[in-house]
């Protein structure tokens, strides 16, 4: 697969040769004057207006549609040399037989997009691999056109997951199990394609822990742990066990007494949405 990346590929859109595609479908001078005012408008740098020469305004509603009319000229050119590829805005993965028929289309399109369109080709982020080592919108390809999600996905999710569950970050369990929930579904709604219960099901058990080691840490004292623990069903002499142990949050929060006292009924009653159970909803109407 080539896998390619445009640099700052918003930035370093020429207006003129969007205008000119623009122009290929839309005879109206009026829309077209409109359009070019659009691009041509200052932007606010460190609090100064900046004059824009090129690129497009990012965040704006008309930006992709633009940039998919000026790749449009991108597709055309590797339908007409027979490839199989797969874009999305500026990402775009192209599929071929071999590493060495990867490189050359690689060298190929690149000389295309930086003489034709004036586009500034990424050189460290763009590569010549197997499919399943890359990634495209957060999925990867797996063997019989499968899909699964990123290694890099997963990752970004975690780190949203732990600035969610910091200790110190002085927000209540049940806020903090609002916030999850709402990442919750939209994560696994986008990653609903996916051949991903066991990653669902490995989310789910880190995810629960990192609030275990929290609703800990929330009860202070070795005094409020053993309490917590015993309202919970924990026998007294193991509740005051674990209270007064002086390993850390983490270690505690792995510990047959956390997982008594916050077991799935747990999770259940604060209110918290699981990876697992909500892709399964999602599956039976995928």
């Amino acid at each position: 697969m080539v896998d390619l990346d445009l640099e700052k590929f918003f930035d370093r859109v020429n207006h003129d040769i969007l205008m000119s595609r623009l122009a290929r479908h839309v005879e109206d001078k009026r829309l077209l004057k409109l359009v070019r005012r659009f691009l041509q408008a200052d932007m606010m740098q460190e609090g100064v207006c900046v004059r824009r020469d090129e690129g497009t305004p990012q965040g704006g509603p008309l930006s992709p549609l633009l940039a998919n009319l000026l790749l449009d000229d991108l597709d055309k050119e590797l339908e007409r040399r027979g490839h199989c590829f797969c874009r999305y805005a500026d990402d775009c993965n192209i599929y071929v037989h071999s590493q060495k028929a990867g490189e050359r289309v690689l060298a190929s399109v690149t000389q295309y997009l930086e003489r034709k369109l004036k586009l500034k080709v990424n050189r460290m982020k763009s590569a010549v691999a197997p499919v399943w080592e890359r990634k495209f919108l957060g999925y990867r390809l797996l063997s019989r056109g499968k899909l699964g999600i990123a290694v890099q996905s997963v990752a970004r999710l975690k780190e949203k997951v732990r600035q969610l569950t910091k200790r110190n970050r002085g927000r209540s369990l049940e806020r903090t199990v609002s916030e999850l929930n709402s990442l919750i579904r939209g994560w696994v709604a986008y990653f609903r394609m996916a051949q991903a219960k066991g990653t669902m099901g490995d989310l789910d058990a880190w995810m629960r822990r990192k609030l275990r080691c929290m609703k800990l840490k929330q009860c202070k004292r070795a005094v409020g742990i053993a309490r917590f623990l015993m309202s919970r069903g924990v026998e007294r002499n193991k509740a005051w066990m674990l209270g007064g142990s002086g390993k850390g949050w983490w270690c505690k929060s792995l510990s047959p007494q956390a997982h008594r006292a916050m077991g799935k009924n747990w999770f259940n009653e604060i209110g918290l949405d699981g990876f697992a159970d909500r892709y399964r909803k999602l599956e039976r109407f995928a």
